[in-house]
């Protein structure tokens, strides 16, 4: 077996063992869920704004 030989196949088990790995996907599919609720949380904030600020006006006329 050649240097050559050996390197291709540790390169190969190498790769099989990453391709076996599913931590990272976990990983990704929590980031796509948290940046799908901070995307929510922002519309809402955008959407509600006025309403909030006329709100606090209200308030701080009435005081």
């Amino acid at each position: 077996m050649t240097k050559s030989d050996t390197f291709i196949s540790a390169a190969g088990r190498e790769l099989e063992r990453l391709w076996a790995d599913e931590s990272g996907g976990t990983a990704i599919e929590y980031a796509m869920i948290a940046s799908g609720i901070g995307a929510t949380i922002a519309a809402a904030f955008y959407i509600l704004a006025d309403t909030v600020k006329g709100l606090f006006t209200s308030i701080s006329n009435l005081l």
